[in-house]
Parts: C-alpha cells; structure tokens; sequence
C-alpha cells in the first residue's frame, strides 16, 4: 500500500470529528514566519532597552505636541486596521467577496497612511539633525536605535500593505479562498502587535518632562 493510501486509510478511520492539530500549511508557515519575526523583534527590544538604560546620556526629546500626538494617531489608525481586518476575515468565511475585498483595501488604506504619518515623522527628525550615526541631543545610538527599530517595523508594515493588495485582487479573481484572507490577517495582527511594544518603550519613556 503506497503512503498516500496509508493515510487516506488513516483519515477514513477517523471518527471523532474534527481532526486534531489540523491545519492549513500555509497557516501553519505562517505561524512559524511569526515565531521566528517575533523572536527578532524580542531581541532588538531587550538591546534597546539594555543601551537606554546603560547609557547615562540617553536622550528624551519627544514632546507630547507634536511627536507623542503624532505616534498616538498612528497607533490608532493601526489599531483601526486590525479592526478592518477583522471585519475582511469574518467576510470571507461567509464567501462575501465584495466585503472582503473593501475591508481588506481599507486595511492596506490604514497601513499606507501610517506610512505617511511615519514618513513625516522622520523628516521632521532628520530636519533636526537626528540620523544613523549623530544625534544632536546625545548619545548618536538613539538615532541608530530608533531608525532601526521603527524602520524594521515600517518595512513590515510595507511588505503588509503589499500583501493586502495581492490577497484582495487575488479573493476577488476566485483565485484565493478565505483561508488566505485569515493568514494575510495573522501576519497584519502580528504588524499591529509589534507597534504595541515599539510605541511605549521608544516614544512614551522619551518624553521630555518639562
């Protein structure tokens, strides 16, 4: 009997319902992606708040107005998405591909205008003398540490809005099911989960206290 047979004997025997640790293997990679994403995030975190803490002349430049208001509407347009998201995820399962495809492309909306948002953040830094090697309040790692976390985070935010896009014509050609939909939702989740840590530890505790 060849393997193929062996398991579809397997499968047939089964009689308890749902199968147990049954999973697409497109979730299941994405699943493993976000383990292994999240495991990188963790590590550039703790070095970041390892250099804050040992360095003594660790900058606080950020005012609540602008930067902190600015980072706080970023937050909740991200936040916004993942709800958007939610909604396309619960849309495709019901087989509804007009929803679907318009709560996607107001997610990948949601990501492009933290882009912006972002964008114009960072010109306003750079405008003040803030880069990858200087910064004019201090120590030059908070540039380097600043622009590699939020531009790791950004490129993600990127390669999600993309993602989107793909996903919400490939759902509205019949050429993707709703399975697709719920792992292009995982890896946005994932996005927004990550801001949840980079917006306290990097603009919340660099608030100048005047």
């Amino acid at each position: 009997m060849s393997d193929s047979s062996m398991k579809e004997a397997r499968l047939q025997e089964w009689g308890g319902g749902t199968l147990p640790y049954s999973i697409p293997h497109i979730k299941l990679g994405m699943w493993l992606f976000i383990v292994s994403d999240a495991l990188t995030f963790s590590g550039l975190l703790i070095a970041y708040a390892y250099l804050r803490v040992a360095t003594p002349e660790w900058p606080t430049p950020f005012h609540l107005w602008p930067t902190i208001a600015m980072a706080s509407l970023m937050t909740f347009v991200l936040l916004s998405s993942s709800l958007t998201m939610v909604l396309g995820v619960n849309a495709a399962q019901r087989d509804d591909r007009k929803w679907t495809v318009l709560w996607t492309l107001f997610t990948a909306l949601g990501g492009i205008i933290f882009m912006i948002l972002h964008g114009q953040e960072w010109a306003g830094l750079v405008h003040e003398g803030v880069t990858l090697t200087k910064n004019p309040w201090g120590t030059p790692l908070f540039g380097a540490t600043f622009f590699g976390l939020t531009g790791l985070h950004m490129f993600h935010v990127f390669t999600g809005v993309v993602y989107l896009l793909v996903i919400a014509w490939g759902f509205s050609k019949k050429k993707f099911n709703s399975d697709h939909v719920e792992v292009c939702g995982l890896y946005w989740h994932f996005v927004d989960l990550v801001w949840m840590f980079v917006f306290p530890l990097v603009y919340l505790l660099s608030v100048k206290m005047d």
